[in-house]
């Protein structure tokens, strides 16, 4: 990667000032599909290279201008200069005044549980999604098909949550809950979920009664039912994150409020599926950065709960202040909501960028929500290089003409996704 240039300092001193004017951008409500939850886009093989030029290229940790990225088949070869590429590909798309970076990581979603069409998703800029609750798949996707990692149904007390809301009989791997009663119950779903290709390990530690809660609203015809829900133990806690780490799984847990919060600290849990919705005691939070626990952020969704803007805010400046620890925010904006877009969500990354720049906004408070949406996150489900621009990382690229660096809502409607070295969405001039 030889003679990147970073873009010159008036360009970052105006995506500051433009930024620092909290600019509204609202997600838009998705489109409507066919309901299919897996990929059906129809994609020729990826070429045996192709070169692609742009006014500025992110590669998943900084912005460069003067860039170009070289594709051999599925994977990123080169990131450098087109002088010093051209002579290797003959196959170049020049995209001029556009904005070039890896496909978007989606790290809370659940397309399978809600039938989201995943063509929709892929072709609004996300090109691998971690679908936290519901039927048990393989992992699959990613050659011009969105790339799907599943956890699986959510492992949870018997009669709590996610089953006493949404239903689904006493659960089983085609439902969005699992419940264990007993230590070797747990153990052995944990082995199952691992043996069928889960992603991740999730478990539900979560009492209800939270303000502004999606889960504390009627579903259907269902009233909601009356708190506090049983909750897993802690030693049942203790043993699943125990076996999901000799099986090389991590641990998410869905809490909403302190006794969650405690319970998943105390037992070890690796990553919070959600930024708190109540306010949690400050020597919880940080105990959860002293832990490298990783947040995923769903503050948009979450938006009407009564303490989720403080608890960014404070996770933030403990974050910044126990950098070594390594927990930090992931992106994640839960698809299958229907408050938020089948797709990058604009709104979520402007939440980010406000509630965690501290008293001011400058470049690399943006480019960490990028981070978070990008290399943070794939480096947090364990896949090599994804979400970056770096030799041998999946081919998969978005870009759209203009800064969205300035402007987060462009990213909504991406005019190049590729998918594996495959184009799914092409609207520069051929």
């Amino acid at each position: 990667m030889k003679n990147r240039n970073r873009l010159i300092e008036p360009a970052r001193l105006a995506l500051v000032l433009i930024l620092s004017q909290g600019l509204a951008m609202n997600a838009v409500a998705h489109g409507t599909g066919d309901g299919s939850s897996t990929a059906s886009t129809k994609t020729k093989k990826p070429p045996r290279c192709r070169i692609y030029t742009a006014d500025r290229v992110f590669d998943g940790f900084e912005l460069l201008s003067d860039a170009a990225v070289l594709v051999k088949k599925d994977k990123i070869a080169e990131v450098g200069t087109f002088d010093e590429l051209k002579k290797q590909c003959s196959k170049r798309k020049h995209l001029g005044d556009a904005t070039l970076m890896p496909g978007f990581i989606e790290s809370h979603a659940h397309l399978t549980f809600q039938n989201v069409n995943s063509d929709i998703v892929l072709k609004h800029g996300i090109t691998t999604v971690r679908d936290t609750g519901g039927p048990l798949l393989a992992p699959f996707g990613g050659e011009g098909q969105l790339r799907i990692l599943s956890a699986g149904p959510i492992i949870q007390a018997p009669g709590g949550y996610p089953l006493n809301v949404f239903g689904g009989g006493s659960g089983g791997y085609d439902q969005i809950g699992i419940p264990v009663g007993t230590v070797q119950e747990a153990e052995e779903v944990v082995q199952q979920l691992a043996d069928g290709g889960a992603a991740v390990i999730k478990i539900a530690l979560e009492p209800g009664g939270e303000s502004g809660a999606p889960w504390m609203e009627p579903h259907g015809d269902q009233p909601v039912p009356a708190t506090p829900w049983p909750l897993l133990s802690l030693e049942t806690v203790q043993a699943i994150v125990a076996k999901a780490h000799a099986l090389g799984k991590r641990v998410t847990a869905h809490i909403g409020e302190n006794t969650g919060a405690q319970l998943a600290l105390e037992g070890q849990v690796d990553e919070w599926a959600h930024t708190p919705c109540a306010a949690i005691d400050e020597d919880l939070l940080q105990q959860a950065v002293d832990q490298g626990v990783k947040v995923v952020t769903t503050i948009d969704t979450l938006g009407s709960c009564s303490g989720i803007y403080d608890n960014v805010r404070k996770l933030a400046g403990m974050m910044a202040l126990a950098s070594d620890t390594g927990s930090e925010f992931i992106y994640g904006s839960e698809i299958g909501h229907d408050n938020v877009p089948w797709g990058v969500n604009g709104q979520e990354m402007h939440l980010m960028l406000h509630l965690t720049s501290g008293d001011g906004i400058d470049a690399a408070d943006v480019l960490n929500v990028f981070k978070a949406a990008t290399s943070g996150a794939g480096e947090n489900l364990g896949i090599d290089k994804l979400g970056t621009l770096t030799p041998n990382a999946p081919a998969d690229l978005i870009a759209v003409k203009g800064n969205p660096f300035e402007r987060f809502k462009l990213l909504e409607y991406p005019d190049l996704v590729v998918s594996g070295g495959r184009i799914v969405v092409n609207n520069f001039k051929k």
